[in-house]
């Protein structure tokens, strides 16, 4: 398996099919906010399968917040998104950020607090769904 952090003029291609296929098929987010004006500002990690498929994905902000964490349905479970969430923390260090934040669907939040993130506010509806905002120091102030 491959892994890339690019930007997204090279990322829209290949990530939109997985983020399409899990935001908005399997969870039911609307088109219309699955696609946004910060994923042109962003830094994109796309995990590629043998078919060299995008299998997992997610997205940096400029502001250090990671978001449109995706691995596709028949690749859960097996760390992939460990990988990309951690290729984003990296990618935040290598920018300087001192943290990185997220809004984690509830169901995941074991998931980040695994990968050091701890809930930074109360639960909230986001596209329909219940998230938590939450945060992890990547180097102290």
């Amino acid at each position: 398996m491959k892994l890339d952090v690019l930007d997204w003029s090279a990322a829209q291609a290949r990530v939109m099919p997985l983020r399409e296929a899990v935001f908005v098929v399997e969870q039911g987010v609307p088109a219309s906010i699955e696609r946004d004006a910060l994923d042109v500002v962003s830094r994109h990690a796309a995990l590629y399968g043998a078919d060299d498929e995008v299998i997992a994905t997610g997205r940096l902000l400029p502001d250090g917040h990671i978001g449109r964490m995706a691995v596709a349905a028949a690749h859960r479970g097996s760390g992939l998104g460990s990988q990309v969430l951690t290729a984003l923390m990296a990618e935040a260090a290598r920018l300087g950020m001192a943290e990185v934040c997220l809004n984690a669907q509830t169901h995941a939040c074991d998931f980040y607090r695994r990968h050091g993130f701890v809930e930074a506010g109360e639960v909230f509806m986001e596209a329909g769904l219940p998230h938590v905002s939450m945060r992890r120091v990547l180097r102290p102030a």
